[in-house]
């Protein structure tokens, strides 16, 4: 909004919301400002998440028609999303309802027809409010001829994907269904149809709505809240178990195929090995045969050169003896030839003397 706007005291409250009327002070129109209480830890259950207010704007800023509330601005601070949205003054239906006592037929049909407009329009852009229920269906003035219906509070309104599955459990414990599978568009609509068949049964039954204490709707809203939480989370266990189920299969296969491929390996490891071994041993057998014939070869080499040596050693005894009787003959030679040069040496000198 342009400019701060001007609180008026609360009009209604809720689990965790507080609507005020509220003035524009530059324009001076009225709107509707709802509090919404910001949840400060994700772990507590007091307040509105981050992501459940961002949805709800989210959906309000899309959604523009005459059946359906307008969200006009946003603010916010420390505590608090503040939604300023189109002022609904003329109360709830059923309250009209309760103080009109009876309706023509053209009447009621023009509130359905208004309300299931909404209703479809929302359908049309894949938006389930979740939470229908008389308190929910407003008028904008009850004091003109045929009044407005407003479909407010889309706080749990959800958008659905097409193609996806979508299970939860949401709305007001007098009012929720009991089953809620939510997988295209006609399927979301089942849940929006049975809770106009429980507004137009109460509708005829305004007595049971007046006999209400005040806020009986969140009496038991705590209770309520504690239960979907256990089978939020009982749920949670069960798919988280299906997806460990799902997880250990695939495991399972993909050892089993590991071990197959691996049985298959070693099966054709085994036989490369035993062939290996089987040539192996062969090769030992021909190294086994040609050892011994190496050493019947050795042995018969160390006999011959046994044999040799002894011939050698032979020899050289007869060498031996020849070079001493060589050694003695050259000795008895040059004994010899001595004595022969001596003889001529005396024969020489007896000559001289002579004459």
């Amino acid at each position: 909004m342009q400019g701060d706007p001007h609180l008026l005291p609360a009009s209604c409250s809720g689990q965790f919301a507080i609507v005020r009327k509220c003035r524009e002070r530059k324009t001076g129109l009225e709107y509707a400002a709802k509090f919404i209480k910001k949840r400060r830890l994700s772990s507590s259950r007091r307040g509105v998440s981050r992501e459940e207010i961002e949805r709800e704007v989210d959906i309000l800023r899309e959604i523009q028609h005459p059946n359906i509330i307008t969200l006009h601005d946003i603010f916010e601070n420390k505590t608090d999303v503040v939604l300023i949205l189109e002022l609904v003054s003329g109360g709830e239906l059923f309250d009209f309802l309760a103080e009109k006592e009876s309706l023509t037929e053209e009447e009621a049909t023009q509130f359905l027809k208004q309300i299931l407009d909404g209703v479809h329009y929302l359908h049309s852009k894949r938006i389930a409010h979740f939470d229908l229920k008389p308190e929910n269906i407003m008028l904008l003035d009850k004091n003109v001829p045929n009044p407005r219906i407003k479909l407010i509070d889309f706080g749990i309104a959800h958008k659905i994907e097409a193609g996806n599955e979508f299970k939860n459990i949401f709305g007001t414990p007098e009012f929720v269904i009991k089953r809620r599978n939510v997988r295209n568009e006609d399927n979301s609509k089942k849940p929006e149809r049975r809770r106009l068949k429980t507004t137009r049964l109460k509708e005829y039954t305004i007595k049971s709505h007046s006999s209400m204490p005040p806020n009986n709707t969140y009496i038991n809203f705590e209770r309520f809240s504690k239960v979907m939480e256990e089978v939020a989370a009982a749920e949670e266990s069960l798919r988280e178990l299906e997806r460990n189920k799902k997880s250990f299969q695939e495991d399972i296969e993909a050892l089993l195929s590991i071990y197959e491929e691996k049985e298959s390996w070693y099966k054709e490891e085994n036989e490369s090995i035993s062939q290996d071994l089987r040539q192996i041993r062969q090769e030992l057998q021909k190294t086994e045969a040609l050892k011994k014939q190496a050493q019947e070869e050795t042995k018969s080499v160390v006999q011959v050169a046994n044999g040799l040596k002894r011939r050698y050693r032979k020899l050289e005894n007869h060498y031996e003896a020849l070079a001493k009787q060589v050694a003695s003959e050259m000795k008895f030679v040059q004994e010899l030839v001595w004595s022969i040069e001596r003889e001529k040496l005396q024969s020489g000198e007896g000559d001289g003397s002579i004459r």
